[in-house]
């Protein structure tokens, strides 16, 4: 994976710094990451080298040559002004914005007790007492090892990305001028032909030309069992071929690949906020000038009213600053958001943002869109009925003869049947379509008509006796052809568009949720209410013109509802858009051009379920950080300053405040990565 400049492959090291082949945004994603934690390191190293000998000497006074004070001022300075740097730039930068962070409290705390301690040091006559350099030195440095935990643990968060780039193929192998060579992925162009052979990464998207094999593609759709591809089938970058030599025309290369594509979805994801985090926001801008507030009124308290000791009341002051550090209230919504949306690409669920994530779990109405969503969007031949002593493959033999010839989806369903069940097709004598009533064709020099009611009638052929199931087969929504063979009516033909394989399953476990499901079409209602009813759903709103779609949207809205609208990207664009999450079906391409805000790789609606269900955990898990987040940062404060010390003698230190700060935020990080063992899948 570590490639120089030269040969550009999918890690770089330039000038000290490590670089990923992808977007400009993934670079910056994982070379901040790796710079952060090896400064931290350090870091740490270095404030607990001096900070550890600070403290054993302020109890062991026997270093030579210098008074003491002077030696644990020289350790503890250092961490002062080069470790805690980070945390005096923080606060400067909030103080610019008219506002104050967790840096403001860590500064403040540290620096009033550094301050004391230097005064005690270089004044002792005007302030007499002991010195507190273990104080600001060892809270610098247990912040700082709790920032490092923090940040090893939302490395793991961040793995989603981290193993989509390990994805990514090194090397192609593409045929120029008839010859077939071996270069770099990022140097394959659209239009090239690339082989690969079993058991080697597909380097591009691109379109099967030649062969024949299985794919292995859980990597990216979640899918467990390898797809069959043959020509003309469409293969994705990143996935395995596993079984025959494959050829493919390249279509999509470098950041267009769909792993590009889905790399790129989650690294905004994973940057984004969602709304709650607003609030989270909020609170901490009016709690930390609180706590300053409250710390410095418990110091004068204890010095003025208490008639305790400066140190006492500077102690309490101190501690306050610390225990009440929202740091954790910072970290409790994006680790969740990163683990949630990382969670939800490797099951081939992406989810564009936190604030989609944070939308899709107030979702009370589903609304699917019907054709090429509920179903497959392209008709099959479902019911062949005879008479007399025609066999069912003589009827659909007779039947795809006629339609051979036709481009008309109906006919196309027709030959298709009838090549699956092996029956050879051969070319009619002569074709003749007749517009709204079917064709007309010669075969062997004997008249096929496959068409409808008006189509028998105009040609005088009674089909009375196949009237009832006829009328039966029309009532379940499916459309009916009529055979006919040498002037007699020999059987009929059911067509109709059929259900994908898991609709019924994804609507009834939508219901199982509370959530209400609506089907939306273009067709009319009785074909609309039957496919309804074999998927389960009770509301169906029928005959409705692809631009009226955001219409309906509006309309349940307005009802107070909060909309989901489950469509494939395209024809269903602005009713996407209009609901309150937009679920694009992408079946594996283009997935970064879906209207939505939450994608599907998969065209399995048990995925819309499973988006559903991540977005309730995740936000759980938010909730949950936020709870203790709070109620750490407020419940200590009175420990902090010192209301447990009159009852029971208790007074929280300085640096016991500091680590359990740093503890708190570890554990919001602990609490998120545990959505990483979430199971979101039927």
């Amino acid at each position: 994976m570590y490639v120089d400049e030269e040969t550009a492959m999918i890690k770089r090291v330039i000038r000290g710094r490590t670089y990923y082949f992808c977007s400009e945004t993934c670079a910056r994603t994982f070379e901040r990451p790796e710079v952060e934690v090896r400064n931290l390191k350090i870091l740490v190293a270095f404030s607990l080298a001096l900070g550890i000998p600070t403290l054993v000497f302020s109890y062991l006074p026997i270093l030579p040559f210098l008074p003491t004070n002077l030696w644990l001022f020289l350790f503890a300075t250092p961490i002062q002004f080069i470790a805690g740097w980070r945390f005096y730039r923080g606060a400067y930068d909030a103080l610019r914005s008219r506002t104050t962070n967790m840096d403001t409290l860590i500064a403040v705390g540290t620096s009033a007790a550094w301050l004391y301690s230097t005064l005690v040091t270089f004044l002792p006559t005007v302030f007499p007492g002991d010195a507190y350099f273990d104080t600001s030195a060892l809270i610098i440095a247990f912040i700082l090892l709790g920032k490092l935990l923090e940040d090893l643990a939302k490395g793991k968060a961040s793995e989603a990305i981290r193993k989509l780039m390990d994805l990514q193929a090194r090397m192609a192998k593409v045929i120029r001028s008839g010859v077939e060579i071996a270069i770099p992925v990022e140097k394959v162009e659209v239009g090239d032909l690339v082989v690969v052979r079993p058991g080697e990464k597909i380097a591009v998207d691109g379109v099967v030309v030649e062969g024949h094999s299985s794919v292995d593609e859980k990597m990216i759709t979640g899918e467990s069992i390898p797809v069959e591809k043959k020509i003309g089938d469409e293969v994705i970058g990143a996935t395995i071929n596993k079984a025959g030599m494959l050829k493919f025309k390249a279509t999509k290369v470098g950041a267009d690949t769909t792993l590009s594509q889905i790399i790129k979805l989650v690294e905004e994801a994973q940057i984004s906020r969602a709304p709650i985090q607003r609030l989270a926001d909020v609170v901490s801008s009016y709690f930390v000038p609180t706590v300053i507030i409250v710390a410095t009124l418990s110091l004068l308290a204890w010095y003025f009213i208490g008639r305790m000791s400066f140190i006492f009341a500077l102690t309490t002051f101190i501690a306050i600053l610390i225990i009440a550090c929202p740091c954790a209230l910072g970290l409790a919504t994006p680790t969740a958001i990163m683990v949630g949306t990382g969670k939800g690409a490797e099951n081939g669920v992406l989810i564009k943002g936190g604030e989609y994530l944070e939308k899709a779990h107030k979702l009370q109405t589903i609304v699917f869109d019907k054709t090429g969503t509920l179903t497959r969007g392209q008709p099959s031949v479902l019911d062949i009925v005879t008479l007399h002593s025609w066999t069912t493959g003589d009827v659909l033999k007779l039947a795809s003869v006629a339609e051979k010839g036709s481009e008309h989806p109906l006919g196309e369903a027709i030959v298709e049947a009838a090549r699956e069940k092996g029956i050879e097709v051969p070319d009619p004598e002569s074709f003749e379509a007749i517009p709204g009533q079917g064709v007309k064709a010669k075969y062997n020099g004997k008249r096929i008509l496959l068409g409808n009611r008006k189509l028998m009638a105009s040609e005088t052929l009674s089909i009375e006796q196949l009237e009832d199931r006829v009328r039966g087969l029309e009532e379940e929504g499916k459309t009916v052809m009529l055979v006919a063979f040498e002037n007699r009516v020999i059987g009929a033909i059911s067509v109709a568009d059929t259900l994908k394989e898991h609709s019924a399953r994804a609507v009834s476990e939508l219901k199982k949720m509370g959530i209400e499901v609506i089907m939306l079409t273009g067709d009319n209602a009785r074909t609309a209410k039957a496919i309804a009813k074999q998927v389960g759903i009770e509301r169906v709103l029928a005959e409705v013109l692809p631009g009226q779609k955001s219409d309906v949207i509006k309309k349940l809205q307005a009802e107070g509802k909060v909309v989901g609208m489950v469509g494939d990207g395209i024809n269903d664009a602005p009713a996407l858009a209009q609901a309150d999450t937009g679920i694009a079906i992408g079946g594996g391409t283009d997935v970064a051009m879906e209207t939505g805000g939450i994608v599907l790789i998969k065209d399995d609606l048990r995925d819309v379920v499973a988006a559903i269900k991540l977005s309730r955990q995740t936000i759980k898990k938010i909730k949950q950080n936020l709870f203790w987040a709070f109620f750490y940062n407020t419940a200590f404060i009175p420990v902090a300053a010192g209301l447990l010390y009159p009852i029971l003698g208790i007074l929280l230190n300085p640096i016991i405040a500091g680590v359990a700060m740093a503890f708190s935020s570890v554990s919001v990080v602990t609490n998120s990565l545990l959505l990483k063992r979430y199971n979101p899948k039927l």
